[in-house]
């Protein structure tokens, strides 16, 4: 599978950009906590909603995860980048509330990025092919089906190392893990998702 068969979400800003708002946050500076909140509060509500697969508890969990993120500031060690601190705090909220609450996942055909999406709309282009456009849509509709058909703890790897882009290293930071559990962990995932694809869908073009 590559890292284009998992839809993508823009990626984060610098970690060494992010280090600087920490250290004026800590020093009180609340403009500079707004300003991480909005570099990668997009980032961490996808990652919820595709966790939870519910956009007002995605939308609720993303908030509690920057009170607690706040909270915690003075704990965050800048020798590791402050996205994969954050995206710890996220994971562990989040399958902490699956835990809790025995969450089933359902597919979902929602477009990504749902209904709080407020980037721009390009203009309908008369050149458009309705085909091509159909085909995208039911490719992206199968992902999000096949992952939400992953094991949480398999899901969560691949949306941090494929959505992310985060590295083996960051994700045994962010979850806390061995190194050399993530790398079975996303070899497994990646062997489940590919399954899926076949025998679910039979769609060996995704892979």
């Amino acid at each position: 599978m590559t890292p284009t068969a998992v839809p993508e979400v823009p990626s984060g800003p610098e970690p060494e950009d992010d280090r600087v708002y920490v250290r004026r946050a800590l020093d009180g500076d609340e403009r500079a906590f707004a300003v991480l909140v909005r570099r990668h509060e997009r980032g961490i509500y996808n990652v919820a909603w595709r966790m939870v697969r519910d956009r007002e508890l995605a939308r609720d969990l993303t908030q509690e995860v920057f009170v607690r993120v706040y909270r915690s500031l003075g704990k965050y060690d800048p020798t590791y980048p402050f996205v994969s601190w954050l995206y710890r705090v996220a994971s562990n909220l989040c399958i902490d509330w699956i835990r809790k609450k025995k969450l089933r996942t359902v597919s979902l055909d929602a477009p990504i990025g749902g209904e709080e999406d407020t980037g721009t709309r390009d203009v309908e282009d008369p050149a458009q092919d309705p085909a091509r456009d159909l085909e995208q849509a039911e490719r992206v509709r199968i992902l999000e089906e096949a992952l939400a058909k992953l094991p949480e703890s398999h899901r969560l790897v691949l949306l941090l190392r494929h959505q992310r882009d985060l590295s083996y290293d960051e994700i045994a930071t962010s979850l806390d893990i061995p190194l050399g559990t993530v790398k079975a962990r996303i070899h497994r995932a990646r062997e489940a998702f590919r399954k899926i694809l076949v025998q679910d869908y039979g769609r060996e073009d995704l892979e």
